[in-house]
């Protein structure tokens, strides 16, 4: 028969962390944090929600800059 062995190492948790609200990404801001807080959020690269972010200013008229100030306004 084999031996069975347990280690006295503490359990790991696997548990995800909750997600805490929405805030303004300070640390990798360019202007006002908005797409660096969208991108920590989701879990998604900066440079793709600034990408995409400027197309959709384009493709709409502009109406995304007045969405962005709303959000770097209201956000934290």
């Amino acid at each position: 028969m084999s031996e069975l062995r347990f280690e006295d190492s503490p359990v790991r948790d696997v548990t995800p962390a909750p997600r805490r609200g929405f805030r303004l990404g300070k640390a990798n801001a360019k202007l006002m944090g908005v797409c660096s807080g969208i991108a920590d959020y989701f879990g998604w690269d900066v440079t793709l929600v600034r990408i995409g972010f400027v197309a959709g200013t384009l493709v709409g008229f502009g109406s995304l800059l007045l969405v962005y100030l709303a959000i770097g306004l209201l956000a934290d």
